[in-house]
Parts: C-alpha cells; structure tokens; sequence
C-alpha cells in the first residue's frame, strides 16, 4: 500500500531484508515521514492510511483495490482535489473526470464509460506547482476532509408544446457535507449555480441560490445515509437563444460554504 511513496532504494532494501528485520524497517520508514518525531502521534501516517481506505472505497469498481487505480493514485498523492467536473458521456462517447489542484488540471478518460478511468494528462513540469497549490488549499492534517459528491439528474416534464419543462434534480449525501459549529448546533451553505448552454456557449438558462442547512448533531446522525435532495424548475423557450439548432448543456456547480469545496459537472439535454 505504500509504493506510491517508496522510494527505489527503500524498496530494494526491503526486499532484501530477513523477515525478522522487516518490522522495524517499516517503523523506520514511518518515522522518516514523521513531521514531529517527538510526538507519539504520526499525522502523516494517519493520513495516509486514512487515504487508502478512502480510496479503496471510493475507486474500487475497477477490478482492483481503488488505491491501485490511477485515481487512487493521484488521490494518495494529493488528497481531494480542490475542484472535480465530471461528464458522464462527452461527443467522442467517452466519460471524463478532470481534477483541478489550484490551477492545475489532472484529466481520467473513460473510452467506454465502463468505470475504468486512465490517467490521460498531466505536465510533469508543474508537477512542483501540484504540490505548493496542495499545500496552500488543503488542509489534510487538520481535519478527515470527505470527498464532496453530488446526485444530478434531469426529470423531463411535459413533452412538445413551446417550451421544455423540466426539473434539475441535485441529491447532496449528508455523509458528503463538511458543517461548521454554530450556536451549539451544525451549520452551512451549499450554494447552487446552474446555467444551460448552446453548443456555441451562448447561455440560454441560469439560476442561483444559496440554501442554508442548520441542524443539530442528533438530526444529522438520523440522516445517515440520507440525502439532502433540490428541486430547481427548467423551462426553456424551444426557439430562443439558438436552442433549436443545437446541443445544449446543463452546467451544474454546487459548493460547500464550510469547506470551500466546489464539485462542477454536466449533462447533455436532448
């Protein structure tokens, strides 16, 4: 579980060790990585085996542990990226999910939305950018950060007609949601930004919202496993903003005030 952060020699050097000297190589190893040796706490282990669990459950629907996937592996390295936009089919018929840390993207293709997803792009020259922008906007050792998800999906209402009616459903898991203490109780934001677009980026459509959650430590555990569910209504002219004559696009970001993180994605309207 730990090759992503073995180094060559370590690696050779613990395959060629006695079994009986092995355990204390690997304390050694730990202790190396210790930002406070004096301490009987190792926050960096923590965090790390923190890490792999976290993957594993996230990515594990690769045939393999999720922490051996390429993003389990850029998770270890890097945590929760700062910005996440999925598309869950593109023109080409992939599935792509692009991972933003600071300003810098790290794109997984899926060519046949089967939930095999391959690192396809990143530029080792920023690879040194990757790692200040970590340091600057995450905050992995302070708190076990969630990796924020969202439900997205589109009801269609009333077929024909001049207008398409529809609703903008968003299901965000209580699990998902970072709140902050206030009053005594739990408390956040999640602010709601949807725009629809022509193939062209003409924007046709658009809301905005903030809705406020505030509930106590008792409510929030008889959530488990529950999610909190927003219903926007869509109604689009047929014949305005170029509609007709193209694809359109629904754009969907939700942020989570607490934390300051931000998931955007998109769905193609037919």
């Amino acid at each position: 579980m730990v090759h992503i952060i073995m180094t060559s020699e370590e690696r050779k050097i613990f395959l060629e060790l006695p079994e009986s000297e092995r355990e204390a190589f690997i304390g050694e190893f730990w202790k190396r990585r210790d930002p406070d040796p004096e301490t009987p706490d190792n926050p960096f282990k923590a965090e790390y085996e923190s890490r792999v669990a976290r993957a594993s459950q996230l990515f594990g629907g690769e045939g393999r542990p999720g922490y051996l996937t390429d993003r389990g592996r850029i998770y270890l390295l890097f945590g929760p990226p700062m910005e996440r936009l999925t598309y869950p089919m593109d023109a080409s018929g992939h599935c792509r999910e692009i991972w933003y840390y600071g300003a810098f993207p790290v794109i997984f293709i899926d060519e046949h939305c089967e939930g095999q997803f391959i690192l396809t792009a990143v530029n080792l020259e920023h690879l040194e950018k990757l790692n200040i922008a970590q340091g600057h906007f995450q905050k992995t050792f302070e708190q076990d950060k969630r990796f924020f998800d969202y439900g997205l999906k589109i009801l269609v209402g009333r077929p024909g007609g001049s207008a398409f009616e529809a609703t903008v459903v968003i299901e965000v898991p209580y699990a998902a949601i970072w709140f902050d203490l206030a009053d005594g109780g739990l408390a956040t934001s999640l602010d709601v930004r949807l725009e629809v677009r022509t193939a062209a980026g003409d924007r046709v459509w658009e809301f905005r919202k903030a809705y406020g959650l505030a509930l106590s430590e008792d409510e929030l555990k008889t959530k488990k496993g529950r999610a909190y569910r927003i219903e926007v209504p869509l109604v689009l002219d047929r014949e305005a903003g170029g509609a007709k004559a193209g694809r359109l696009t629904l754009l969907a970001a939700v942020k989570n005030v607490a934390d300051g993180e931000e998931l955007k994605k998109a769905l193609e309207l037919r």
